[in-house]
């Protein structure tokens, strides 16, 4: 099959287009034919080195949008012609303290779709069984596939950082995930403060239901106040999450979904932390919140805004997201 294969780190080139051996399911496995997959910034991460490397020559990809080929000889719940996603969770143990308790996103032995298995920038991608998606027929791959990491990533860190009822949220930083979030908090009638460099990216935010929006600079903490009554920092910059707490109301907690973080500058004890304010991380998400979000989702119209791509500009569409030239979501079209 046709793969872009992880080769190297340097800017504009980390993959590589390759033929390659095509990976037949397991008993408990289904392979998919990607009709479509979704570039999420945790690609970007892997293919720089930000996360340390697991499988040398690792294929990314974990939104991914297809229809099952073959089955497993033991896989009864996923029929040969189903529209399926996949997800950034692989899979997991299934028997530790975690998995039992619900908390399977913290299972010390889970794996990554895209990083510690071959993701979905190829013809052909393998899941496990109880981790594949069922997606509405007629579902559209290309708006379907930024759903499974970008939209339940973002539904995962609104559950835990829900306000108040009329409350606001503030987010920080708008691309994929956040203009998603967007949509979905809006619809529950939360008012969306979104705070962006980018005055494109805010256009989209008004576009699909932000109540207010900031250019974010220098003065952004004078500008807003302690306005928000929670946040969420979809940025992967620590001084960003450091600027959020500055604006988020006493009792106000701070999500950061982000599977990589970059320095987290010195804070000040009363600006930053004070009035029981709270920062914690976002790790992963459980199966139980992408089936909640799927179906929601679909129910509740959520759109993606997409920029596709052919899955041989691979490289060029990470630069762009990298640089922050992608408005929306960016997919690649694989068949």
């Amino acid at each position: 099959m046709m793969a872009m294969v992880h080769r190297n780190l340097t800017e504009g080139k980390w993959l590589e287009q390759e033929e390659v051996e095509r990976k037949e399911p397991g008993a408990h496995e289904v392979l998919v034919r990607v009709k479509a997959c979704g570039v999420c910034r945790t690609d970007l991460h892997i293919v720089e080195g930000d996360l340390p490397a697991v499988v040398p020559g690792i294929i990314p990809g974990h939104e991914i949008v297809g229809t099952v080929e073959k089955t497993g000889s033991r896989v009864r719940s996923v029929s040969v012609g189903q529209t399926v996603g996949m997800m950034w969770l692989h899979g997991t143990c299934g028997t530790c303290e975690y998995c039992i308790r619900g908390r399977e996103n913290l299972c010390a032995e889970k794996e990554f779709t895209g990083y510690s298995v071959n993701g979905g920038y190829a013809e052909y991608a393998t899941g496990r069984e109880g981790y594949v998606l069922k997606l509405p027929e007629g579902a559209d791959p290309e708006k379907t596939a930024p759903l499974l990491c970008s939209g339940i990533i973002g539904y995962r860190a609104l559950k835990l950082a829900m306000p108040p009822p009329g409350g606001r949220l503030g987010i920080f930083g708008f691309g994929g995930s956040a203009h998603i979030t967007t949509q979905v908090a809006s619809m529950m009638g939360i008012d969306v403060c979104v705070v962006s460099r980018s005055e494109e990216h805010l256009k989209l935010a008004r576009r699909l239901g932000a109540a207010e929006t900031w250019i974010s600079g220098q003065d952004t903490p004078k500008e807003i106040g302690r306005k928000f009554d929670s946040a969420i920092v979809f940025a992967p910059a620590g001084d960003v999450a450091r600027l959020a707490l500055e604006c988020i109301r006493p009792g106000g907690c701070v999500a950061v979904p982000a599977v990589h973080l970059d320095h987290v500058p010195e804070m000040d004890y009363r600006d930053h932390l004070f009035n029981e304010r709270r920062l914690f991380s976002v790790e992963a998400n459980t199966r139980a919140d992408a089936i909640e979000f799927i179906d929601m989702a679909f129910r509740l119209g959520v759109r993606s805004e997409v920029v596709v791509e052919n899955v041989a500009h691979a490289n060029s569409v990470l630069r762009k997201l990298k640089n922050g030239k992608i408005n929306g979501a960016a997919v690649l079209k694989i068949t």
